[in-house]
């Protein structure tokens, strides 16, 4: 009698569920990178910011800062001293007047009674995609782009 060649049933679930486990072990390892998704709502959180210490500024007619940490990835306001952490896999930059640096580490943007700031740049980045978050000097405006 001859015996055809090929798989037993068994065979065949045993290499699929090593086939699910692996895949499971790779979905929930951490990439290192954030999602997009993560990215934008950074920049946009730290945008909320911005523009919320510029509108301080106008209404109570004294200066208003947002200082980041870029080291820890958290930031506060003037109105809102509870520092406020944004996701670890992000890397910050901040491009800001020199008188708004305090180390390294931290700096600020300043927003004046008249609504116009210090300027500056906050870069959200992880590889190769980022945002640039941007407070124009004369008016206060802040804007973001990738």
């Amino acid at each position: 009698m001859k015996r055809e060649r090929g798989f037993t049933l068994l065979e065949i679930i045993v290499v699929l569920a090593i086939g699910v486990a692996v895949y499971a072990l790779l979905l929930s390892a951490p990439l290192g990178k954030a999602s997009a998704a993560d990215l934008k709502a950074a920049a946009r959180t730290l945008a909320s910011g911005l523009r919320q210490a510029q509108t301080t500024a106008m209404a109570t007619r004294r200066d208003a800062v947002l200082t980041l940490d870029v080291e820890s990835r958290e930031f506060n306001t003037t109105i809102d001293p509870q520092w406020r952490k944004l996701p670890d896999n992000l890397e910050l930059r901040l491009y800001g007047a020199q008188s708004e640096v305090a180390s390294e580490r931290k700096g600020s943007i300043r927003f004046y009674p008249d609504g116009s700031s210090t300027g500056g740049r906050i870069t959200v980045a992880s590889g190769e995609r980022k945002y640039l978050v941007d407070v124009d000097w004369l008016t206060g405006r802040v804007s973001i782009n990738d």
